[in-house]
């Protein structure tokens, strides 16, 4: 069953069914109402005829109670014994029961397939002949004949009322599903059409109202942009990767040919092969150790209490003992600040920032640490040729580099910064460079403190 069958029965089936309770409600209410109203009249008749025996009772008779008898209904008088002594009618046909009663009493007699009855039962001290000052029950009746008549016309003008409201509530439930369906089957259509011709087709929301279906249609074309984006990063990747593997394996085959047509003869060419050879070796195997932290540090590795300034200590002492460098830490926090985090991977990201600003500059580095509202800031500064402004957005990038050439050189690859930056988002952290060309760069990493 489709969905627009579903809203056109459900709004179907729900409008009639509360249109037959809205029906059934007034039918019985004005039943009632009226049925209330022919037993208050036949109540006010009765009275006149019992002040009328009272005032007269030498003249009762069937003709006083002919007189006085509705024009479909009858007088009947019962006493203690349920005995019928007098009684009058006019075109009566119903039959009622006959009871003694010593209480007054209004009732509506059901009559089947005919029209009900009112019934009024009304005590009262017999004046008259050999019964005088007996308790008799006076009953008076007549047929609801008109009644009966306008309820059949009621219930008719209610089916046919429900007939004309159930028209325009099942085109009224058409056009709300049109009006639901038409943005679901148009983003259907254009799924549909993405996944057949591998495009990245949109919908239209221009002069569209905004509602539930609207903030549909907008989160499905940022979904596609989201993707578009992955999509276009995915193929950058595998491009360039592809591209870095491809130069040092021409080379190592290169040299590897070289040696295999002239090596036997020449030590030296020999020496110079095997030493470019290792090289590319090493630099392939560094381009795939950093391709696969950049995708492992996509998972959630285990978290835990990391002491910051105990850790990037021992990460300077490292650099200052490994290299022959002027590099200084300066520290402006307690030694007990601590992070949430996975110290290896922070240990990576010190490591990097470190790293790259050895490379590209000869002078001194710089590493400091400090508290700034709540938060821990890590700084590396270079004194290097700086990065410009229109680059310094894509230098977290996978394989981007500023100067390419100067990047062979010193054997980078382009993947460390985007491994610093996917660990530092990882750790809800950010990081971000401050650089003038000719006057250096400082990295920033900034980190929540517990």
């Amino acid at each position: 069953m489709t969905l627009k069958t579903k809203i056109q029965l459900f709004t179907g089936i729900f409008m009639l069914i509360l249109t037959l309770i809205i029906n059934t409600a007034i039918y019985m209410l004005f039943y009632k109402v009226s049925a209330d109203g022919d037993l208050q009249n036949l109540a006010d008749q009765t009275e006149q005829l019992v002040i009328a025996m009272k005032e007269q009772p030498d003249v009762i008779s069937n003709k006083l109670f002919r007189s006085f008898a509705p024009a479909e209904g009858m007088i009947r008088v019962v006493d203690q014994d349920g005995t019928i002594f007098i009684s009058a009618q006019q075109s009566v046909q119903y039959d009622i029961p006959l009871d003694f009663s010593s209480n007054e009493s209004q009732a509506i007699v059901k009559q089947g397939s005919e029209p009900d009855v009112a019934v009024i039962s009304k005590p009262i001290i017999w004046g008259a002949g050999e019964r005088a000052g007996e308790v008799v029950t006076l009953q008076v009746s007549t047929q609801l004949t008109h009644l009966n008549s306008t309820m059949r016309t009621l219930f008719t003008v209610l089916l046919i009322a429900t007939v004309f409201m159930l028209v325009p509530i099942i085109i009224g439930g058409n056009v709300l599903s049109r009006f639901l369906l038409n943005p679901i089957k148009s983003l259907i259509q254009t799924m549909r059409e993405n996944m057949q011709e591998a495009t990245w087709k949109k919908i239209d929301v221009q002069n569209r109202s905004k509602d539930e279906l609207y903030e549909m249609e907008k989160t499905f074309n940022a979904m596609i942009d989201h993707l578009k984006d992955n999509f276009e990063k995915q193929e950058t990747f595998v491009s360039d990767a592809s591209h870095e593997l491809k130069t040092p394996i021409s080379i190592v085959k290169s040299y590897a040919q070289l040696v295999k047509r002239r090596g036997t003869d020449n030590q030296q060419l020999v020496q110079e092969s095997m030493e470019a050879i290792d090289s590319e070796a090493d630099r392939m195997g560094k381009l795939v150790e950093q391709m696969l932290a950049l995708a492992k540090n996509k998972h959630h590795a285990a978290k835990e209490q990391v002491h910051i300034v105990a850790l990037l200590e021992e990460t300077v002492t490292t650099f200052q003992i490994a290299y022959t460098r002027e590099i200084t830490f300066k520290k402006d926090v307690s030694d007990e600040v601590v992070l949430t985090g996975n110290r290896d991977q922070l240990e990576q990201v010190f490591y990097i920032l470190i790293d790259n600003a050895l490379k590209y500059s000869e002078d001194k580095v710089e590493i400091g640490i400090e508290l700034e509202h709540k938060q821990v800031l890590i700084k590396v500064r270079d004194y290097g040729s700086g990065i410009p402004e229109a680059e310094q957005a894509r230098i977290f990038d996978r394989f981007y580099r500023v100067d390419k050439a100067r990047s062979r050189d010193t054997g980078g690859t382009g993947l460390g910064l985007s491994i610093a930056a996917a660990i530092v988002k990882e750790h809800q952290g950010e990081i971000t460079v401050q650089s003038k060309v000719g006057e250096g760069a400082t990295f920033v990493v900034t980190f929540p403190i517990v």
